[in-house]
């Protein structure tokens, strides 16, 4: 449908609990839909959230595929998730370095959980109850945060493990941005 302007970290939109879903395969839901992906494919996301193109509501998109921002990232199959549920699936969590379309030109060490169950509803209302791990889960705890209000830099434990993109990873600064 139309690539979106993505909020910036700062908005007070980006710190609000977004509102759930109550109608399912309507024409406004599947143009939102359209909208994210169109937004996430244009800047080379793993995934976006609705309330990043400033619609407070609990739905997101997540693909990974040939991703130059991410390249040696798993795949991670094209999921649109409405009212997500995420449950851990034990205590292990590691750190990796994340991005964020709404905090551009930055990475950060950010600990996640390693394995975990999601449960939701696709556009037309089906129920998904899915079981991952790696960067699958990372990548769905990311996008789900931003559901609730809550953008990478705010989990991570030491700020010296949060900089400018150009300076800690200076060969990533021609697919950033």
């Amino acid at each position: 449908m139309a690539i979106k302007s993505t909020l910036k970290m700062g908005e007070p939109l980006l710190f609000q609990q977004a509102s759930a879903i109550t109608e399912f395969d309507t024409t406004e839901l599947h143009s939102l839909i359209a909208d994210l992906r169109d937004t996430m494919t244009a800047l080379n996301g793993a995934g976006l959230a609705a309330p990043q193109i400033g619609v407070s509501q609990q739905v997101v998109i997540f693909s990974v595929g040939n991703n130059p921002r991410y390249p040696d990232a798993e795949a991670v199959p094209e999921t649109v998730l409405i009212n997500p549920v995420l449950t851990a699936l034990s205590e292990e969590q590691d750190e990796a370095w994340e991005g964020c379309l709404s905090v551009p030109g930055m990475r950060g060490l950010v600990p996640r959980y390693t394995h975990l169950r999601y449960q939701g509803f696709d556009q037309y209302g089906n129920a998904i109850d899915r079981t991952v791990s790696g960067f699958h889960a990372r990548v769905v705890q990311h996008e789900v945060d931003h559901l609730w209000g809550v953008l990478y830099p705010m989990r991570i434990k030491d700020m010296r493990d949060f900089g400018y993109t150009e300076v800690l990873f200076p060969a990533m600064v021609d697919v950033e941005d």
